[in-house]
């Protein structure tokens, strides 16, 4: 019995997404949920396991290879014989696209080029890395088995591999100086771009300074896409509370060890702030809506998306029915989705259906940001770094813990007055906080 499978769709607004990496080869015997290909969209990189088991027969799309959601990728023979069997013709992929600034000869070249890729990645295999730094190392031809990795769990992120490469030139990069002085010397303001033999743009001059061209993965693409239509969507306000944390942080330093002991995780700060935002959306429902054309839609279920900072992108994992969650159950699925993403394992379901959205751009310093709409949600929380300062405690200078929570929103629907109502309901509840935390 042959199985088709299919590119899936990982989120509502998502229509297709970039077939980045085979796990195995035509002839090759899957067990069934053990890892097939991987896949990028705007809102993650995932893994996808294989639906059944048996042999793979067919591969519809090579790596690199724009596909269209639920459109056939590659067929898996169950009854393990292995025979080829015909994916319907209506069901192709989507072609790749090639940009317009690649010539013809280079366009034509492209197979090769995938093929290139693949085989200067099997070197490399299993090395924990994202889609670009492969695609960058297979462009270099470098092993990144010789790589140490900075990220989480040791992958290999961009920074590792261009410091090796800048390692790498030693010598060289004194000769790099000259030549880029020459060019500069020989045309002044015209950009003169290196081309490698794909036919992408990789290093060259553009006014004299020294450049290297890295296209965006299709995960960033996207990111960008969804940004810029998000901003173009709905005219954003932003208003700040600063909240005194105090008490929050005495709590979780009080509790912190039974949390862990009992729970099998470590109790971080996240939890009580999405406890403190459902509580504001419970006081402001506008705030978990949506709108359709001149409708307001009120979503009666509230579905927390928490952004999730990866080294190649951002995801944004939802919590599903977060309201029906206790204090301890909210941090068990936040730590969960997270711990998915980091290791490409969220499913479909895991970034779809988000209602309002959670940034805590503070874990990076920053006191204060605008965070952008994720649409088609109306509001978004922002939360900014926690730092000790001097503050006026019932008329006597005490040090306390501070940090401004933002929220941006969709002044379609929101007005000012929903907005303070929101901020404030977030700085009563930590700063009044009541609820048991083990």
């Amino acid at each position: 019995m042959a199985t088709n499978v299919l590119m899936p769709q990982m989120g509502e607004s998502i229509t297709e997404g970039t077939l980045t990496k085979w796990h195995k080869k035509v002839g090759d015997k899957i067990q069934r949920e053990e890892i097939l290909f991987e896949i990028s969209t705007d809102k993650v990189d995932t893994e996808i396991p294989s639906p059944v088991s048996g042999v793979l027969v067919q591969v519809l799309a090579a790596e690199g290879t724009v596909i269209a959601v639920n459109s056939i990728v590659a067929v898996v023979d169950e009854s393990g014989a292995g025979a080829s069997v015909s994916a319907p013709a209506a069901a192709k992929p989507v072609a790749p696209v090639v940009p317009a600034s690649v010539a013809p000869a280079a366009a034509s070249a492209a197979p090769a080029a995938v093929a290139s890729e693949a085989e200067g990645e099997d070197a490399s295999r299993g090395v924990k890395s994202s889609p670009l730094v492969r695609k960058m190392a297979a462009e270099h031809n470098i092993d990144l088995t010789k790589i140490a990795g900075t990220g989480e769990n040791g992958r290999i992120n961009k920074q590792d591999l261009m410091s090796y490469m800048e390692a790498a030139k030693g010598t060289g990069s004194g000769l790099v100086a000259s030549a880029a002085q020459a060019a500069f010397s020989a045309v002044k303001t015209a950009s003169a771009a290196a081309v490698d033999s794909t036919g992408g743009q990789i290093s060259g001059l553009v006014d004299g300074v020294r450049v290297e061209r890295v296209p965006m993965t299709q995960m960033r693409k996207k990111i960008a896409e969804h940004m810029v239509m998000s901003k173009r969507t709905s005219p954003h306000v932003t208003s700040v509370i600063e909240i005194d944390l105090q008490k929050i942080v005495d709590l979780r330093a009080k509790f912190k060890d039974k949390f862990e002991a009992l729970h099998g995780f470590k109790l971080s700060f996240m939890p009580f702030f999405m406890h403190a935002a459902l509580e504001a959306i419970k006081a402001v429902p506008i705030v978990n809506a949506s709108i359709d054309g001149d409708t307001i839609i009120y979503k009666k279920d509230v579905n927390l998306g928490i952004a999730v900072a990866l080294d190649w992108g951002l995801i944004v994992p939802v919590i599903k029915n977060s309201t029906e969650r206790s204090f301890v159950g909210l941090a068990r699925e936040l730590e969960s989705l997270a711990g998915k993403a980091r290791n490409k394992k969220l499913a479909p379901d895991d970034v779809r259906g988000g209602t309002f959205s959670i940034s805590n751009f503070g874990g990076f310093g920053t006191i204060i940001g605008q965070p952008i709409i994720n649409q088609p949600q109306v509001a978004i929380m922002g939360i900014g770094a926690m730092v000790k300062k001097p503050v006026v405690v019932n008329d006597a200078i005490a040090i306390r813990t501070t940090c401004h929570v933002v929220l941006s929103f969709d002044h379609r629907v929101i007005d000012g007055s929903d907005s303070g109502k929101f901020l404030s309901t977030v700085k009563n509840t930590l700063e009044n906080w009541s609820l048991p935390v083990v």
